[in-house]
């Protein structure tokens, strides 16, 4: 099965570098895949779920923050400004950041940091999804204070 290597790098660190079979991700435009022989492409990256598919028909996630992705037809690069790993994501503190963002929201925020505080509040929506959604794909239960947060 032909592969396409897969760079994700951010400020902190090179978070994965592998051959994959495709990835999926949330372009400006629109959620795309991006198989081997892809034609060249660059596009600014929304925040949301990277998905990783390798050859073995696994798959893997990443919420990513943000940023930017360099598509050549034998590999990818992703410059995020965030990017964590599925299982490496806190579920306490992605809620706790939720939370906070709605409670600055709701109370009400300078107009000049509005936008900041709702891109706060969509990076953690976008990390509880990724790693709630890991959890269910490998059956296990919400633990206590993990309640479904539907969002975005």
């Amino acid at each position: 099965m032909e592969t396409i290597r897969l760079e994700i790098v951010t400020p902190e660190r090179q978070a994965l570098a592998e051959d994959v079979r495709s990835v999926t991700l949330p372009g400006v435009s629109g959620e795309m895949t991006i198989l081997p022989r892809h034609a060249p492409l660059m596009t600014l990256l929304n925040p949301g779920e990277l998905v990783i598919r390798y050859p073995d028909g696994d798959e893997v996630a990443f919420a990513v923050g943000g940023g930017v992705a360099e598509v050549r037809p034998d590999k990818v690069v992703i410059l995020a400004d965030a990017a964590e790993r599925e299982d490496e994501i806190d579920i306490a503190r992605a809620e706790a950041a939720r939370q906070r963002a709605e409670r600055l929201l709701k109370e009400g925020v300078p107009p000049e940091r509005r936008r900041e505080v709702e891109l706060s509040l969509r990076k953690a929506y976008v990390r509880l999804r990724v790693a709630r959604r890991r959890r269910r794909r490998r059956g296990l239960q919400p633990r206590a204070g993990e309640e479904e947060t539907s969002g975005e």
